[in-house]
């Protein structure tokens, strides 16, 4: 009997990101409005466009315009849970072990076509195909880095874009206070020049600091998840080739998973130090 796949999960909103964000960005705006301010003169459209569009404009300087679109497309991981379940990974694997072990390596071709798992898919595709342990971890590796530099490529346009934005608000606000200057005979334009000096810092230091740079570290940690995901896999499909006990097999990689919570970052052969 064939061993079933896990099928895919639609994914869900994650309460966690969108919680963070209105809980950070409320509370600033209500201590504001509890000091006495009014919530409608955080906003300044003359300092939103310098900020954002000059920040905006920094990046497309920085990264091409198809870096920027797997930046954008990537937020859908920020926004939206990984409900892959290792529970399922490892269930997955554990019947692919019985069935190679009771009947060879060999009559897993036809499973290893029906795996969700690309990175599953193409191991076990290598093993049957009788690659040796040493091609399938040298081949898997250099696909996971791959991987891992791609998914890890979207962190650094928003880390970028974290740290252009509050320099770009110190030059609005310098530019404010140029308006200030220019206008000193006249009273009745004091304020909107003092008003987008002030407003343009804040929007650079809070867009960075409350949504970008968050961001970033999501994204980042969104890679890592998923290299160490494909590194207990890797694992996985050379104990399926070496024959090992599926029993044997489920508590080596149980055990990866658990040391795989303390690592800050993936242990990927051939990264450069």
């Amino acid at each position: 009997m064939s061993p079933r796949t896990t099928p895919s999960r639609p994914r869900r909103l994650d309460l966690t990101t969108v919680f963070g964000l209105l809980l950070s960005v409320g509370l600033i705006i209500a201590g504001h409005v509890l000091e006495g301010g009014r919530a409608q003169s955080l906003w300044q459209t003359a300092a939103a466009v310098i900020v954002f569009g000059g920040t905006f404009g920094a990046v497309l300087v920085s990264f091409s315009f198809a870096e920027i679109r797997h930046a954008v497309a990537s937020l859908k991981h920020v926004m939206l849970q990984d409900r892959r379940s290792n529970d399922d990974m490892l269930a997955t694997i554990g019947r692919l072990a019985v069935k190679a072990r009771k009947e060879g390596i060999m009559r897993l071709e036809d499973d290893a076509e029906r795996v969700d798992d690309l990175f599953l898919r193409r191991g076990l595709a290598l093993a049957v195909d009788g690659a040796t342990p040493a091609t399938v971890r040298t081949m898997l590796e250099g696909e996971s880095l791959s991987r891992y530099d791609a998914e890890e490529a979207p962190a650094r346009v928003f880390e970028s874009a974290g740290g252009y934005a509050p320099t770009i608000g110190i030059l609005g606000a310098v530019m404010g206070l140029i308006h200030v200057m220019e206008n000193l005979s006249d009273p009745s334009k004091l304020g909107a020049g003092i008003a987008v000096a002030f407003v343009s810092t804040v929007y650079g230091v809070g867009s960075a600091n409350l949504i970008l740079l968050p961001i970033g570290t999501k994204l980042r940690a969104h890679a890592a998840r998923n290299a160490r995901r494909r590194e207990v896999l890797l694992e996985g499909i050379l104990a399926i080739q070496e024959g090992l006990n599926p029993r044997l097999i489920d508590q080596k990689l149980r055990g990866l998973l658990a040391a795989e919570e303390t690592k800050p970052a993936p242990r990927l052969r051939g990264r450069a130090a």
